[in-house]
């Protein structure tokens, strides 16, 4: 295999990369993302947002003629079916011999350790833990969006964080330096309902001020302080329960925290660090070595990792003949 295209297609944006194995080269095009494979139009969102992001790279003089394609795409995990559609689309769409489709969790997790088993926990505006065992057990926890789940995550924090500066607004609670960085950051806190919602995603605009809140926190805030405990602790509980499901195949199971959410620096990665070590659980906190760019390409080209069984790829036989069916993945994937 020369070439493949790897894809990492999320809710906020897309990004493609053609990666020639001849000489190692890469290049990569971003545009906006899709509402996830499990929403009402989310296959002809996904197609079009796909194609939007490899076509530049295929249209490149000189570029390398791709075998295949992988796609690493929200909400896969929890619409087969639609992943199913895409492949077929991405076949149709592509001047590709081969389609893949998995979760973008998938991909995150074989970015960063490599396709090795272990957990990857993946914190951001929402937080899942994956965990993939040597035998191909697939353990998802959390993810469940910021109305019934994703504890720990930025959307969480910020909100804690809203909350507590209008409970000192209106002497409902204790007194923090949050109710002045709120006002800062939204202004008129009267008005901060309507303004967390104006965009259409409440969950991405509450989770802007979990900087604020980790700030306040290295401040030594007592408000802040403990709404990020409280996070840390919840993010060690989502991955510890992902690595009590899955086995490394001998010896402590890889563990790497990779997301946005990381760059909140020591006031939550040095109380979630210390959770994670301290739980009496073989797990070995490493480094990401990836992001799921890599994991895409990884698994386009590489089909004896443990997540084998949690992608659906297709082939295509000739240009002619029709599209075979491909295998439904675990209902766990």
């Amino acid at each position: 295999m020369t070439s493949v295209v790897a894809v990492d297609l999320g809710k906020t944006g897309c990004r493609a990369m053609l990666w020639d194995s001849a000489d190692s080269s890469r290049a990569v095009s971003s545009v906006a993302g899709a509402p996830g494979l499990a929403a009402p139009d989310g296959v002809a969102a996904a197609r079009a947002a796909v194609r939007a992001a490899v076509e530049p790279l295929l249209e490149e003089p000189g570029g390398a003629r791709p075998e295949s394609v992988l796609v690493g795409a929200a909400g896969a995990a929890s619409a087969p079916a639609a992943a199913r559609s895409l492949v077929g689309a991405l076949l149709a769409d592509l001047p590709v011999q081969e389609a893949a489709v998995t979760s973008d969790a998938v991909t995150a997790h074989a970015g960063a350790l490599g396709g090795r088993a272990g957990v990857v926990l993946a914190i951001g505006t929402g937080s899942v833990a994956v965990g993939i065992g040597s035998d191909g057990a697939y353990a998802r926890v959390d993810g469940w969006g910021p109305l019934l789940g994703d504890d720990g995550s930025g959307a969480r924090i910020g909100t804690a964080g809203l909350r507590a500066a209008l409970r000192a607004h209106d002497g409902r609670g204790p007194a923090t330096v949050l109710l002045d960085a709120a006002a800062g950051l939204f202004g008129d806190l009267e008005g901060l309902p309507a303004t967390v919602g104006r965009d259409g995603n409440p969950a991405r605009t509450a989770a802007s001020f979990a900087p604020e809140v980790a700030r306040a926190a290295d401040a030594g805030d007592a408000v802040a302080s403990a709404i990020v405990r409280d996070a840390a602790a919840d993010l060690a509980e989502t991955a510890l329960a992902a690595a009590g499901r899955i086995t490394a195949g001998g010896g402590p199971l890889p563990m790497a925290v990779t997301g946005g959410l990381t760059g909140l620096g020591p006031a939550l990665m040095a109380p979630l660090t210390a959770a994670l070590t301290g739980s009496g659980l073989p797990v070995r906190l490493t480094s990401a070595l990836g992001d799921p760019l890599d994991g895409a390409r990884l698994l386009a080209v590489d089909r004896a990792t443990p997540h084998a069984s949690l992608v659906v790829r297709v082939r295509r036989t000739t240009a002619s003949s029709p599209l075979p069916t491909p295998a439904t993945p675990p209902a766990s994937a």
